[in-house]
């Protein structure tokens, strides 16, 4: 039975399509700990019959129709199978899930119905759930039952206590801390509510009106995070709906902190917000909102690592991998409170930084944030190159953290060509194209401040790590880049899709570009649904694993946006349709990763079991990879869009981006399929202060 994700701020729900809490990883989360871990609906002891399910379009809402089984236990009294219609409503808003039971009898006479909800809430924290074993934990408190409500609770190891209190609008026939059940009568053809409340502390009892209020409050401030920013319209089709879908998905997953919005990285696992993921997620939509990246750089500035500590794998000037408000982050039993065990955070910070500015022109955000870009540059020249061979590298503090620190963070993903793992200190090949990237910025944004000698130094310091790249790096028998070097200096001659992401950093001679993008196109990458993470040649190619051979949606659309800055429009349009061809299987959404088993016709994309749906880089690789296939690129300092070549995806006739920010105007622009070319122009007029060039 599938699973259905809904979202709000710091909770989130998974549940199965009957509604009921009843799978592994099921649960109402909130604070990265799970509050609810048990809820099931059934009739005088029998789980009803599943009609349909589904999430709305907007993500708000879940509704699960149901109706009875036979019910022989209630002899005569027992409605027919079938008589009893029960629409289960749910949705989360302001830390609470709220849920509407509708009962509507549809047989000749009246019926006695009865209802029951079991429930249990475990407050395991989400490492547990993933299948962390502690060695103990702190202590559940006494049930409370006041009225028609519980209150279940627990007192952590770090004095925390955590409550979760289910609230019925009226009072059961039955309550019990783990159940409550309703005997009602249902007149011939009426409908009875019963509404429900379940979150951290108490409210009001619930009634029809906060339900409502409530909904309405949800569906507008998820329509309003929906219309940040330009849109992307095409003839209405599955195509379309692709697209609104992945907006959908991250206006789910972007929760609004104190600082802005932020991408939080995926439902259940990472439901929190991680740096690399949020900077990558922010790179994807740039062009068409730059709300989320300005959101993503200032709150991973103010959690920005000022001191050096083996535990969390923190050093000075060190970007945030990743955040944890549970019980085990904060008694310190996992190191991911505050987090810094991520080697590539740091310069793709600064890269989002100048891509940042480069969009909208915001100098002013900038100057604010230049303190911690200058921290970051520091560590990237300093802790960063740990043993000082001109190459940032990783090697965890603890053996707590993580042994390999890139994307690709399985403790297998990193090794030669022989299977042997890489041993630390591990430079990877496209951390270095982020950082010749972040040099490249700094440069740039140090002439912008009149710092001409910082610029000179960091325009130096790029250009002598290209060198030092391409003779390092680059295997001349293999035409293409080993995916690390390791901690004795030898090159881990291994053909991954790495080397994608370091073209999208524009390293990479051109010669050496073309010759990277011919394998990444054959058969030993490109599976038909995307890029594998790994040639399928290679000794640990397996395409069920996590990262040594499956399809990973935002590594392909890095690599296709890669691929389009060195002229390859047409391969980034491929696999934009590849990417849009699973889609179509996996519901309109394209999970985390998923097996890179090669496509068979008629036959789906296999689905890799315990992926997150959604995940905010697969949502936006759609994006990512459309922008390489127009060639659309906006200058927001001058007002100028630029649109190199462009090239729609086979599924595309036509494509229009409507209210596209450049400077402090809004364009209009529409792509057209004439014959075997597409052409690009503005509609209606564009204002003085904007260019619009197209190179056909």
């Amino acid at each position: 039975m599938g699973r259905y994700a809904l979202k709000h701020d710091a909770e989130f729900l998974v549940a199965d399509a009957l509604g009921d809490i009843a799978g592994e990883g099921d649960g109402l989360y909130s604070n990265d700990t799970r509050l609810l871990s048990r809820m099931s609906l059934s009739f005088a002891g029998s789980t009803p019959s599943l009609l349909s399910s589904g999430v709305s379009q907007d993500n708000v809402f879940f509704r699960a129709n149901l109706t009875n089984r036979r019910l022989p236990e209630l002899g005569e009294q027992a409605p027919p199978e079938g008589a009893i219609h029960v629409e289960r409503t749910r949705f989360l808003w302001d830390r609470r899930l709220y849920e509407r039971l509708a009962l509507t009898n549809y047989a000749e006479r009246a019926v006695p119905v009865s209802l029951r909800l079991d429930f249990a809430a475990d407050f395991a924290d989400i490492f547990e759930v993933r299948g962390f074993v502690r060695t103990r934990r702190g202590r559940t408190l006494a049930p409370e039952i006041d009225d028609a409500l519980v209150t279940l609770a627990y007192e952590g190891l770090d004095g925390v206590v955590r409550a979760c209190v289910v609230a019925f609008s009226q009072h059961p026939d039955h309550f019990a801390p783990d159940a409550a059940e309703f005997a009602l009568t249902l007149p011939r053809h009426a409908q009875r509510c019963i509404y429900l409340e379940i979150g951290g502390g108490r409210a009001a009892p619930p009634d029809r009106t906060r339900f409502r209020d409530a909904a309405a409050k949800a569906r507008w401030a998820m329509r309003r995070k929906r219309r940040r920013g330009a849109t992307v319209q095409c003839p209405r089709g599955p195509f379309q709906m692709w697209l609104e879908k992945s907006r959908a998905d991250l206006a789910l997953l972007t929760t609004e902190l104190p600082s802005g919005p932020y991408p939080f990285a995926g439902i259940p696992w990472f439901s929190t917000p991680f740096g690399r993921d949020g900077i990558v997620t922010a790179l994807q939509m740039l062009w068409l909102d730059a709300t989320p990246a300005r959101g993503v750089l200032q709150f991973l500035a103010e959690h920005q690592a000022d001191r050096t500590d083996a535990f969390d794998d923190a050093a000075p000037g060190k970007i945030l991998h990743e955040t944890r408000r549970g019980e085990l982050a904060a008694v310190g039993e996992v190191p991911f409170r505050h987090y810094y065990g991520g080697v590539d955070a740091t310069p793709l910070f600064v890269m989002l930084a100048g891509a940042y500015a480069r969009r909208t022109g915001d100098f002013a955000f900038i100057g604010r944030l230049w303190p911690a870009l200058v921290a970051a540059m520091a560590w990237i020249d300093g802790p960063g190159d740990s043993n000082r061979d001109g190459f940032v590298d990783y090697a965890r503090a603890n053996h707590t953290g993580l042994v390999n620190q890139g994307w690709k963070d399985s403790s297998d993903s990193i090794f030669h060509a022989d299977g042997r793992m890489a041993e630390p200190p591990i430079a990877l090949v496209e951390v270095q194209g982020y950082v010749y990237a972040a040099r490249l910025a700094m440069a740039w944004l140090a002439k912008r401040r009149g710092e001409l000698d910082r610029a000179h130094e960091w325009e130096r310091q790029a250009k002598a790590l290209r060198v030092l790249v391409e003779r390092r790096f680059w295997l001349s028998d293999l035409g293409f880049y080993a995916i690390a070097i390791d901690g004795s200096g030898r090159p881990c001659r291994v053909r991954a899709s790495n080397p994608g992401h370091l073209l999208y950093s524009g390293l990479p001679s051109p010669q050496r570009a073309e010759r990277v993008a011919e394998q990444l196109l054959s058969a030993a990458f490109d599976n038909g649904w995307g890029l594998r993470t790994l040639a399928h040649d290679q000794v640990r190619f397996n395409p069920m694993s996590y990262h040594n051979g499956s399809v990973w949606p935002h590594d392909t659309a890095l690599c296709a946006a890669g691929m389009a800055s060195y002229g390859h429009r047409g391969a980034a349009a491929h696999l934009l349709s590849e990417l849009f061809g699973a889609a179509i299987h996996f519901g309109l959404r394209l999970p985390e990763l998923y097996c890179g088993f090669v496509r068979s016709p008629g036959e789906p994309p296999v689905g890799y079991p315990v992926a997150c749906l959604p995940q905010a880089w697969s949502s936006g690789a759609a994006f990512m990879a459309l922008q390489a296939s127009l060639g659309v690129t906006i200058d927001g300092l001058n007002r100028v869009m630029r649109i190199d070549r462009p090239v729609l995806p086979g599924e595309v006739e036509r494509l229009a981006l409507r209210e596209i920010a450049v400077g402090d105007a809004l364009v209009d622009v529409l792509f057209e399929r004439l014959g075997d070319r597409v052409t690009a122009a503005p509609i209606g007029p564009v204002p003085d202060s904007v260019r619009v060039l197209v190179r056909p």
